[in-house]
């Protein structure tokens, strides 16, 4: 009797054999992998945490009137930084994420992709819980920014989590059914604001039931993902062989169980170290350097555009001249488009470069974008919505594959998080600019200001940003 593939050591060439569950025969083993049920069931499974993320994210705007209308916060303030208005709130958010993303995101790659996924999930829950509760504005700011550093460490763990646990000929689409099922709380969010914020059900604030409804389904989900099992990547990396073998060998008779046929012979190894100690310093290193500088002025100025847009959708109806009712109709229908975008990308996410699908929504965001500050009535003022949210989510779904294809396994959340942590800062101060731009410039001051952030977003990638599609994430890495 043979013995399977899977369980033979594998060879590069002559003069190199790898040993079963070593991290080069794991990459050798991971990389080979067909497309099959269960990788997409897994990688829908970790999906369903971050749609908790997105639905924290998305509700910000749509919640916003039922704030201002309970008399928590204001539109507007006088002062720029006025902690009363809606801006704060925003700011608040992204503070709490900046910290989440810089601070903690080294967590994942010390403990494990799935350990610090569950307890960010369980501490998103909590906090927005204690936070539906507050009856002043400090309160609601201090919690606003307490469950943002929760949400922060679980976006990046989710990233590189579903990165390293498929094949590499397969990471284009997996993130885009990923960010087609986080996005589908974009719709659900809008749907929830729609039906409570303009009511006080038992008496209780309609954006307040918005907010412990995502609390409660996160705590469902928690339990759902301890069916998940740890990256079998960052296990070999940490030199925990015997369970990265046991991983490793559950994904593969999961694959083999759905392909009916024995798996295809590894492809050639890529040598890698048991462990390398992880050092903010390395990042400072080529090839990390450059890309770490690239990353830093993408992220800062897509956070500007993509949430003056996506958490102000509501407000800039309204000032447009729809009603709130209707302003939050027209959100829900805008919203809709946010899990149809990556299930478009899944297309050609592997086919065409990652780098390329960013620029070119990018553009076409800016084109949109401007015209929609030109129109006054409902259907056209949809219609650009729609189609400004399905290239908002085109540039998400490809740059969060992108990012952590850049930096190997031993660093990847840390300096995902780090890179994205400079999001965060342009997402908070895209509460405060937004704001000003409205005050002074109406909507079209507005669409100004996301127009320049996009054309950032185009140079640094465009001109800076390497090739990604296909390349194995070892390989990227040298």
């Amino acid at each position: 009797m043979s013995t399977p593939s899977s369980a033979l050591p594998f060879h590069a060439n002559a003069a190199t054999v790898t040993t079963a569950g070593s991290a080069s025969d794991i990459i050798a083993r991971m990389d080979r992998l067909p497309v099959t049920r269960s990788a997409w069931i897994l990688v829908l499974l970790i999906s369903l945490g971050g749609f908790f993320e997105i639905y924290d994210l998305v509700f910000t705007g749509y919640i916003a009137p039922g704030m201002v209308k309970s008399g928590l916060l204001s539109t507007t303030t006088a002062r720029f930084f006025g902690s009363q208005g809606i801006g704060a709130f925003i700011a608040a958010t992204f503070a709490g994420l900046f910290v989440g993303t810089f601070f903690f995101g080294f967590l994942p790659d010390k403990y494990g992709r799935r350990a610090i996924f569950t307890v960010s999930l369980l501490w998103y829950s909590i906090g927005s819980l204690i936070m539906a509760c507050q009856t002043s504005s400090e309160g609601l700011l201090l919690w606003r920014f307490l469950t943002g550093i929760g949400v922060g460490i679980e976006i990046v763990t989710i990233d590189s989590y579903i990165t390293e646990i498929v094949p590499q000929h397969m990471r284009g689409r997996a993130m885009s059914l990923n960010q087609a099922a986080m996005f589908m709380a974009a719709p659900t969010a809008a749907i929830l604001s729609y039906w409570l914020v303009p009511l006080t059900p038992y008496g209780i604030d309609g954006w307040r039931w918005v907010v412990v409804i995502g609390s409660v389904g996160a705590v469902l989900v928690w339990f759902i993902r301890r069916s998940v099992p740890e990256s079998p990547r960052w296990l070999a990396q940490k030199g925990r062989f015997a369970e990265a073998e046991a991983a490793m060998q559950r994904i593969e008779a999961n694959a083999r169980r759905d392909c009916g046929h024995e798996l295809p012979a590894p492809r050639p190894v890529v040598q890698q170290p048991v462990e390398e100690k992880a050092s903010f310093g390395e990042l400072w290193q080529p090839p990390y350097r450059g890309r770490f500088i690239m990353l830093l002025v993408f992220n800062f100025f897509q956070a500007i555009a993509f949430y003056g847009f996506a958490n102000w959708v509501p407000t800039l109806l309204i000032a447009q001249g729809i009603t709130v009712t209707k302003s939050l109709l027209y959100s829900f229908i805008i919203a809709f488009a946010s899990p149809i975008g990556p299930l478009l990308v899944m297309t050609v996410a592997d086919k065409i470069q990652r780098k390329w699908l960013i620029v070119g929504g990018a553009g076409a965001v800016v084109i949109f974008g401007l015209s929609f500050s030109q129109m006054t009535s409902a259907v056209p003022l949809t219609m650009l919505g729609i189609l400004i949210s399905l290239c908002g989510s085109m540039i998400s779904v490809n740059y969060h594959a992108y990012q952590t294809e850049l930096f190997p396994t031993r660093i990847r959340c840390q300096a995902v998080g780090m890179v994205y942590s400079s999001s965060r800062v342009g997402a908070m101060l895209s509460g405060f600019l937004i704001a000003f731009f409205l005050r002074d410039f109406g909507v079209t001051g507005v669409f100004a200001g996301i127009t320049a952030a996009m054309l950032a977003v185009m140079i640094s990638i465009g001109f800076f940003g390497p090739k990604t599609n296909g390349v194995r994430l070892e390989e990227l890495s040298k």
